[in-house]
């Protein structure tokens, strides 16, 4: 490190670089070498909390353990310190008489926030704590920087997720966020792969932007000199191919990409789960989603009650079914098939609900049921919307105007999508063709048509079923804002 960099380092900083100096002087490597534990804090304290002081002493268990330093007091001839690992954190105990003379120097040179290894004996404190005994004391890293102090700190969220590493060392809360999603995709995961789905891969770059109302991400392609998109769906209209081309139950898990707004439930690129079912239809799929949302929750957070938004949410009661057309002529006096575009302007008026009003009559419509939307608590399914909204699913027998899709409902927010497939490629056209004047007229969720998906269903694409559900389920199921269950969000760079 050149004058100049010395010049610009804390006191604290400099304090760590003299005692990595020292290390390096004593035939100590500062940023060490390999050291495999044999135990980790959590399973061991459990594997020992039942075990008296005695019968510990009697069994004389050795055990090699490692992980940071995170508190350090004693002085003289023994200390204590807790070191943090990937379950959590264990008590160690040194005493001069119980390590070489070097380890001990070296243990004594050690900084909150090293990376040390410890090989000793399992035993437990006068309070009962189970800790280790150092019988020999490893240096493995250096750390030149201080961590923040634990209350003090790293409180400003733009820095938290800037160093998202120091939010997790010091927060077990935000750690423990990161656990609990694994267990979420590996729960979903394994539900599809245990009801015969086959996970498939599709092009994260496409020609064209199919499959969703949403604005997409635009670069280039070098090396074909064409113009592609980041997908915004989870390969979707890819799928339905795979089912034209006969695999009868296909899922997916991967990012997917939308350029617009962020929120406390949008991101820009975030995880998705996308599934087809030949021969099903959408109320096959809301007692299949059901079923898979009821293991999750269990699975994440070991019980079917939690709270999120304020809502007191139970998955396991009898889930509501909301129709689109009642839910909003109840809450707002509005009939969606009766009323003018001034209708809507003024409800929407009237709720202080922003909007654009050069977009057309049924996007206002969908404007104005999310405000409804805020309302409803759930777990429940809304089911009737227009057709106007979503040209990719089968019309209702029933009712022609609007189409065979169910959503999810959970704490006033839309938690899955699911939809009978519109397999009809003539019906499936003209719809194109309307959304494409929508387009025109402004609507930048439009969706575009794309003749190849068209011409595979002329070849023959089974009645089906699709669904698809974000990370935005698992914030929800968090009661935290989407971005602080990412690792990394995306930042603006710095100045």
């Amino acid at each position: 490190m050149n004058e100049q960099n010395v010049r610009k380092l804390t006191e604290q900083e400099q304090i760590r670089m003299n005692k990595m100096n020292e290390l390096r002087e004593m035939g100590v490597n500062p940023f060490g070498k390999r050291f495999i534990p044999t135990h980790y804090s959590l399973s061991l304290k459990e594997k020992y909390e039942d075990v008296s002081k005695e019968e510990l002493l009697e069994l004389n268990e050795e055990v090699i353990v490692a992980g940071r330093i995170m508190t350090k007091r004693g002085k003289g001839k023994a200390g204590f310190m807790h070191i943090q690992d990937n379950e959590g954190q264990v008590q160690i105990y040194l005493r001069s008489d119980s390590l070489s003379e070097i380890d001990f120097i070296v243990y004594e040179k050690a900084d909150i926030g090293d990376i040390v290894g410890i090989k000793g004996v399992v035993f437990k404190t006068k309070t009962g704590e189970v800790s280790v005994k150092a019988r020999e004391y490893y240096h493995l890293t250096k750390a030149l920087k201080p961590l923040p102090e634990k209350y003090h700190g790293l409180t400003d969220e733009e820095v938290r997720f800037r160093k998202r590493y120091l939010d997790i060392i010091m927060n077990e809360e935000v750690k423990d966020i990161f656990i609990k999603k694994q267990k979420f995709w590996s729960t979903i995961r394994n539900y599809m792969i245990e009801h015969d789905f086959l996970e498939v891969e599709t092009p994260i770059l496409e020609t064209s932007s199919g499959g969703a109302a949403a604005t997409p991400f635009a670069t280039h392609h070098n090396a074909l000199d064409i113009d592609v998109f980041l997908r915004i769906s989870m390969g979707e209209l890819w799928q339905k191919k795979l089912l034209v081309a006969g695999f009868e139950k296909t899922f997916e898990i991967g990012r997917q990409f939308r350029n617009e707004g962020m929120s406390p439930e949008h991101l820009q690129d975030y995880t998705q789960m996308e599934f087809y079912w030949a021969y099903a239809d959408f109320k096959d799929g809301m007692e299949f989603t059901k079923d898979l949302y009821r293991k999750v929750t269990m699975a994440v957070l070991g019980t079917s009650k939690f709270t999120s938004r304020g809502y007191e949410i139970d998955m396991n009661k009898e889930w509501e079914v909301y129709d689109f057309e009642a839910i909003i002529e109840k809450r707002t006096g509005i009939n969606i098939f009766n009323s003018t575009k001034e209708d809507i302007e003024k409800k929407l008026d009237e709720e202080n609900a922003t909007y654009d009003p050069n977009i057309g009559y049924w996007r206002l419509v969908d404007i104005l049921w999310k405000v409804v939307r805020k309302e409803l608590s759930g777990p429940g399914f809304l089911v009737g919307q227009p057709v106007q909204l979503n040209p990719l699913p089968k019309r209702l027998e029933e009712d022609s105007r609007k189409v065979a899709q169910m959503q999810i409902i959970l704490a006033g927010s839309e938690m899955g999508n699911g939809y009978t497939e519109l397999n009809d490629p003539i019906d499936l056209e003209e719809r194109f063709k309307e959304q494409r004047i929508m387009g025109e007229q402004g609507d930048e969720e439009a969706h575009e048509h794309d003749e190849t998906f068209i011409e595979a269903l002329r070849y023959g694409m089974p009645p089906a079923y699709g669904f698809g559900v974000s990370e935005r389920l698992f914030s929800v199921m968090m009661d935290r804002p989407i971005r602080e269950c990412v690792f990394f969000p995306l930042m603006k760079p710095k100045n």
